[in-house]
This record gives C-alpha cells, sequence and structure tokens, in this order.
C-alpha cells in the first residue's frame, strides 16, 4: 500500500513517530513490536550488536512481507517497518514494526506474522559482540 512505510536507517529510531505517521482515524487499534539490544544471549554478556544490511534489497522484501500481510488480513490499514543497521548499544531499537487496524486481534496477528517474515526473509544480517568474543547470527555475514 502506498501509505505503507518501509525504511532501513543507521539513525535511531522514533517509534513515537512512526505511530503518528500511520494511524488513521479508521484505525481503532495500533500494535507496535519494539525489537531491543539486550545485554545477554545464551549465558553470554553482549557489549554491542552490529547489524548489516542490504538496503536496497530489504526495503524490496520489507515491501513485499507488507503486500503479504494485506493479502492474509484485508483489514489491515496500514504497516511501518524501520530497521536500523549499524552499531547498536544494550536497550536501542534494532526493528520497530506498526500495524494499525479497525480491530486489535488483526493487528496482533499481522505485527507477529510481520516480524516473524522479515526474520526469515530480509537481507539484514546481525553480529553479536560478546566481552569474550563476537559472532555472526540468524544468517551469515554476505561475501
Amino acid at each position: 500500500m502506498s501509505e505503507d512505510i518501509y525504511e532501513i536507517t543507521r539513525e535511531p529510531i522514533n517509534k513515537l513517530g512512526l505511530e503518528q505517521r500511520l494511524l488513521t482515524g479508521g484505525a481503532g487499534a495500533i500494535v507496535t513490536f519494539d525489537g531491543v539490544v539486550r545485554d545477554n544471549t545464551k549465558g553470554r554478556r553482549v557489549v554491542t550488536l552490529q547489524y548489516e544490511a542490504y538496503a536496497p534489497m530489504a526495503v524490496k522484501e520489507m515491501r513485499r512481507v507488507g503486500e503479504e500481510i494485506h493479502q492474509r488480513w484485508p483489514e489491515v490499514e496500514r504497516i511501518g517497518v524501520i530497521h536500523r543497521f549499524g552499531e547498536l548499544k544494550i536497550s536501542e531499537s534494532s526493528v520497530v514494526i506498526v500495524v494499525t487496524s479497525p480491530h486489535r486481534r488483526v493487528a496482533f496477528e499481522a505485527c507477529h506474522y510481520a516480524i516473524d517474515r522479515l526474520k526469515q526473509t530480509v537481507p539484514i544480517w546481525k553480529k553479536e559482540i560478546f566481552e569474550d568474543g563476537e559472532e555472526w547470527v540468524e544468517g551469515q555475514r554476505p561475501s
């Protein structure tokens, strides 16, 4: 949909701003997923995360996921997905997904679907930097 928003950025994500850009008078529900950097993984202390993205393909794939959502849940009004790349510190947002719809159930289901599909298909790679080393997760770093 033309009012949907799909972006990749190096800047901190303005979650409230994204919600405001998507909200319409017809929406009775707005569901937001905010994926933040946590300080541990499997018992190892995380210092920072590093995200790399193939930006043109990532945005194209985000749009495709949005199209899937609109087909599966036609009552969804708008979708917004912003993913950050570069170095992120603990508690910073790495991805924010916003779904608006007339009713809450649809918005929750579509938002859940969006984050799962995003992790499966969008070319964004994550490296966890630990106190004692680092490793790429959720796919391999592009060559």
